[in-house]
């Protein structure tokens, strides 16, 4: 190996950490890698309707389980506990700010995006806007999503499975211990994804929630109970620990600002609702109940995990300080360390390799099914939204599917080779794929499901807006830890008013301010356009493969109903905004229609 990889080596592997192959580990993690392999094999798919969307044939729960194995990548199970360890109370920031973000979700999109029916993200925006160039800009983001998000999970499969497979340096040249378990893990998750397309991926997805959670859930109460911490209940108990653990864990923004933390929960609430892997999930259901009740268990799922991600920090912390040496001051925890703390709080707690080994196989099936969705979405932006509405519209549904399962092996190629440096940490590099999220498509998906006077020319100015704006944290900060003549970041001031993994807190108010008023300059969309958002908040049930702009089509040129039946008399509008039934006739109050579906 050269002197640069052994160097890099140092850096990314975490201390204290047993690194060596152990046998009941490997065979465990190589069972569920196979698994997955087997599960994308058996729903392995043929047509574009089960390779973006299942066949919109999935049930509530088992979409709620994969939204939750989606979401739970290895920012959750590894980076937040990672990011409370080090950062204590600012670490809860991703618990608030991703918790959140899924409230916005249930209330303002899930059931709207469902009946709109589109295969993907970039497919909402080009067609909401009816602009070839906006559908582009929002696959690029998309693709560009996927890329940045996919790193931070490459690192946590690596990180682990270095604890379970041991250290391999030098079997790939030019390659150290952590790289080879990079590719050799991005090598297994490509592979069972070109095979088994977002069917395949749900299937997988719900096992890996059970893994995940179990090896999790069951991993705290052991570690508590074998330690003294906790009897019954350690997501209360750890609260005992506190007092322990010093200031750096227990004082609200020691370790930060006040304004980064706002910045960085902003953030990750909006960037959640513009998660293109997580808005197709509402595309893959039956119904627009289903996508509102998927979104409901998947919030339950997802914060079985969260509430105990402090509790699982507090044991690994005060078990490194007995154990390894003091977390905090210098020169304290390593941030390879931390990203770690879960499979170090089990290994520190002298539990038996297996069971260890479980508690690490729970990380991997996290991210595994993180990068799923990831390069599922990605994926299909390129296939779908470039090459067949852009390039070829004549794609017959092999082709479509070939240059698929090509730019899920680029995405992961790409992935890779990146990762095999990650400039950051998992939960950082996530971040900024938050703020990219939320500062470009959240403002499309919002404003064009809420306001139907939003037009082609203000989304193509928002969303460029945000591009760039979102480029310029990026530029300071990241791009001179690739360059080493370069000191990050390039400007301080500008990294502590507008920091990379919390941009979107000034970007998004921009590009809302310039979407709307460049579409308040510029021509209302067309009428059709505007009776397919009306459509997309009428009570009226629809088919499981109906969209709005199916029932648009077919109406007649009648409006639609917005009012449990009665369509709304284009008369009875305002510079074509759709008048509110409650606002002319007092019979209802906006909210029944909400109500009235949920019922």
């Amino acid at each position: 190996m050269t002197g640069a990889s052994l160097l890099l080596q140092s850096d990314l592997l975490p201390e204290a950490l047993d690194i060596s192959f152990k046998l009941a580990p490997s065979i465990l993690v190589i069972a569920m890698l196979g698994l997955f392999l087997t599960i994308g094999f058996v729903f392995r798919v043929a047509d574009t309707e089960n390779m973006w969307v299942a066949g919109r044939s999935i049930g509530n729960v088992e979409n709620g389980m994969a939204i939750g194995a989606n979401w739970m990548s290895a920012a959750s199970y590894l980076g937040m506990a990672a990011s409370i360890a080090l950062a204590g109370f600012y670490g809860l920031v991703y618990v608030v700010g991703w918790t959140t973000g899924y409230f916005i979700l249930l209330i303002f999109l899930a059931a709207q995006l469902r009946r709109f029916g589109k295969y993907t993200a970039p497919d909402f925006v080009g067609d909401r806007f009816n602009s070839d160039t906006a559908r582009a800009i929002a696959a690029v983001t998309t693709f560009l999503i996927g890329f940045v998000y996919a790193i931070g999970q490459a690192k946590g499969m690596a990180l682990v499975g270095l604890y379970i497979f041991g250290d391999y340096g030098g079997l790939i040249p030019g390659l150290d211990g952590y790289q080879v378990m990079v590719v050799a893990m991005m090598v297994v998750t490509v592979g069972y994804l070109t095979l088994s397309g977002m069917l395949g991926a749900t299937k997988n997805q719900a096992v890996q929630y059970v893994i995940l959670i179990l090896a999790f859930v069951v991993g705290l109460f052991v570690v508590g109970y074998t330690n003294g911490y906790s009897t019954v209940l350690p997501q209360l108990e750890y609260g005992a620990l506190i007092s322990q653990l010093g200031s750096e864990f227990s004082e609200p923004f020691a370790s930060s600002s006040y304004y980064l933390w706002v910045a960085t929960t902003f953030s990750l609430i909006v960037g959640t609702c513009g998660l293109p892997h997580v808005l197709v999930r509402f595309y893959t259901v039956e119904s627009e109940r289903t996508a509102r009740w998927s979104t409901v268990w998947g919030l339950f799922f997802i914060c079985i995990l969260y509430w105990s991600a402090p509790a699982f920090a507090a044991f690994g912390t005060d078990l490194y300080s007995q154990n390894v040496g003091a977390t905090y001051g210098d020169p304290g925890m390593t941030s390879a360390a931390s990203e770690v703390i879960v499979v170090l709080a089990a290994q520190l707690s002298g539990l038996p390799d297996w069971f260890v080994g479980i508690v690490a196989a729970g990380g991997i099936a996290a991210a595994i099914a993180t990068v799923a969705g990831l390069f599922i979405a990605g994926s299909s932006a390129i296939s779908h939204d470039i090459y067949t509405n852009i390039i070829n519209e004549d794609a017959t549904q092999r082709q479509q599917i070939l240059v698929g399962r090509l730019s899920i092996v680029a995405l992961g190629a790409l992935t890779t080779l990146a990762a095999l440096n990650p400039a950051s940490s998992i939960a950082a590099l996530v971040g900024y794929a938050f703020s990219l999220a939320g500062s470009v498509l959240f403002p499309m998906f919002f404003l064009g499901m809420w306001w139907e006077n939003a037009n082609r020319q203000g989304a193509l100015a928002g969303m460029t807006t945000g591009l760039t704006l979102w480029s310029i944290p990026m530029i300071n900060q990241i791009v001179p830890t690739y360059v080493s003549s370069l000191e990050a970041p390039l400007s301080a001031g500008l990294a502590t008013w507008m920091p990379a993994i919390g941009s979107a807190l000034i970007t998004l108010p921009v590009v809302f301010a310039v979407t709307i008023v460049v579409s308040m300059a510029t021509d209302e969309p067309s009428l059709e356009t505007k009776r397919i958002v009306r459509q997309c908040h009428s009570p009226e049930p629809m088919g499981q493969q109906q969209t709005a702009e199916d029932v648009v089509a077919a109406d007649g040129g009648e409006d639609v109903a917005t009012d449990g039946g009665r369509a709304v008399d284009d008369a009875a509008t305002d510079g074509g905004r759709a008048v509110d039934d409650a606002a002319t006739d007092g019979d209802r109050a906006a909210d029944d229609e909400v109500t009235e579906e949920s019922e």
